[in-house]
């Protein structure tokens, strides 16, 4: 169904909250996300994060931070959709014309997620003993994803809202896409912006380290290459299926036109997040999957620029360190199976 003719039926019913399910065609491009997805049998151990942190070393020291590489497993939960959410507005004419002033409402089909990550593995360079043990819960989101159905911007049709406990709130717009075949995975730059790009500076210690002895977590395979922070995608790139037959591409950036992540004060004084940009790839296999579909998998890259510390050059502002993350995935139940929440004790 294309995005004209859902917003026509959108207009034509009243809004309704019920149980998301799988292959809805009232959720657009979202359609195939209602389900749990997982590092299941075929992705174990397949999610990888890089994040610098300011850390406090020897006064004498120009290590001011540090690198901590994480391996870690994810349950992600699509389970509600919010159908016909009006966003109400009005059109005015051109004084000339004479014409009455239309009704303009936008129609927005929402799909609400549950995001849990738990540590597998952690290192960090200094080593600070705070990169934690494994089963650590490392993160928890709730938010929504959404299908602007018309009057959409320069084609942004896709928006991703999130809430995360450090205190930080995002707003990513995207548009879109479906093809044939498997997708090209870009290029990511892990080295921050805006210090020195020099390996054998000094200051890059701790990436020199991670890029000479990739970071394997719990992999005992001796020819699996390892998490580079330096160039953090190329997991994702050797990692591709062989039998995609379609993919969907969910892009969520925050500096396209009015979005924006906003954050508490102590984040904004100390380490802000300042922008994300996150790709979502949905990819149906050549083989089957749970109930009707067929095999999905789901990949992601998500970097989060962190600005702190002054620039080594003379541009405004402060380094920004990419914060990437990476993982593989695989539906693994409808989304009338969904825990309510998965709790991560402590450990």
């Amino acid at each position: 169904m294309s995005s004209p003719e859902l917003a026509q039926k959108m207009q034509s019913r009243y809004r309704s909250v019920e149980l998301a399910h799988q292959g809805d065609e009232d959720l657009g491009p979202l359609k195939l996300l209602p389900g749990v997805w997982k590092n299941g049998d075929r992705t174990r151990g397949r999610g990888w994060n890089m994040i610098a942190l300011p850390f406090a070393t020897e006064p004498d020291s120009r290590l001011n931070y540090r690198l901590l590489v994480n391996q870690y497993e994810e349950t992600l939960q699509f389970t509600t959709v919010d159908k016909a959410v009006p966003n109400r507005g009005i059109q005015f004419p051109n004084p000339a014309s004479g014409d009455p002033t239309q009704e303009m409402d936008q129609f927005v089909v929402t799909l609400d997620y549950q995001q849990s990550i738990a540590q597998l593995a952690a290192e960090d360079r200094p080593d600070s003993g705070k990169a934690g043990p494994a089963d650590l819960a490392i993160h928890h989101e709730p938010g929504l994803f959404l299908h602007m159905t018309d009057f959409t911007t320069a084609d942004l049709d896709v928006a991703r809202l999130g809430t995360v406990p450090h205190g930080d709130s995002l707003l990513g717009l995207g548009t879109a896409d479906t093809f044939t075949g498997p997708p090209t995975i870009p290029a990511v730059d892990g080295l921050p912006e805006g210090a020195t790009k020099d390996l054998d500076s000094g200051y890059l210690a701790p990436y020199r380290h991670y890029h000479d002895n990739p970071f394997k977590g719990t992999v005992p395979d001796p020819g699996f290459p390892g998490f580079d922070p330096v160039h953090p995608h190329l997991l994702l790139q050797g990692g591709m299926p062989g039998n995609v037959v379609r993919t969907t591409v969910l892009p969520f950036n925050t500096q396209l036109e009015d979005a924006g992540i906003v954050n508490i004060p102590f984040i904004v004084k100390q380490a802000n997040a300042a922008v994300m940009d996150s790709i979502f790839w949905i990819l149906e296999l050549d083989e089957p999957g749970v109930g009707d579909e067929p095999k999905l998998m789901m990949m992601y890259l998500q970097n989060v620029g962190l600005d702190f510390f002054p620039r080594f050059d003379d541009l405004p502002g402060l380094i920004r360190w990419p914060h990437v993350s990476i993982n593989v995935m695989e539906k693994v139940a409808p989304p009338e199976e969904a825990e309510p929440y998965t709790l991560m004790p402590a450990v």
